[in-house]
């Protein structure tokens, strides 16, 4: 009997969003992006950083969905709610209006959406050089595709290191490429 309660029982959702969602701010900051990759030190440039980090967690989840469980999806939704609301944050804290706050988060959005269409059909097909070229316009403001070269070699090699650790090892403690350009 109490099996039969066990298998009927809704479990909790997990929730993984915030802790990814640090996990992803704590890498794009790492200063190697800024001193030997190039990246400007900006709230525009750190902000492609952090959406290419989120990027790269929310794919890894979602393919383990492909592996046979829905975990991986809820986990890449949560994560992505959650980088939306602090996006949503950062406007207020910067002073941003309530009335402006929703034109804003729609420009933002838009942003976020480009972005991660340019760069996910690249990261999943390995093409270094569509990669490359997304990255140099959109994090470096260069229409010089070799300009985002090594961000580009950095993405693959950090998709490939996170394709290659257990749901359990990505959602504790995701291991990213060296960031040595």
């Amino acid at each position: 009997m109490i099996m039969l309660q066990n298998l009927f029982r809704t479990r909790p959702r997990e929730r993984l969003g915030q802790p990814l969602y640090e996990a992803a701010v704590r890498q794009a900051r790492d200063p190697a992006f800024y001193t030997r990759f190039g990246v400007a030190d900006r709230i525009d440039a750190r902000f492609e950083l952090y959406t290419l980090h989120v990027l790269l967690l929310v794919m890894r989840l979602r393919d383990e969905g492909g592996l046979g469980g829905d975990r991986g999806a809820e986990a890449g939704q949560d994560l992505f709610n959650t980088y939306v609301s602090a996006l949503d944050h950062a406007l207020r804290e910067l002073g941003v209006g309530d009335v402006s706050v929703g034109k804003k988060m729609r420009k933002l959005g838009e942003a976020l959406y480009g972005r991660m269409t340019a760069w996910e059909a690249p990261l999943r097909d390995g093409d270094a050089a569509a990669l490359a070229a997304a990255l140099a316009r959109n994090v470096y403001e260069s229409e010089d595709a070799a300009t985002g070269d090594a961000l580009a070699a950095y993405a693959l090699a950090s998709r490939a290191r996170l394709a290659a650790q257990t749901f359990a090892a990505v959602t504790d403690a995701p291991e990213w490429a060296e960031t040595v350009a």
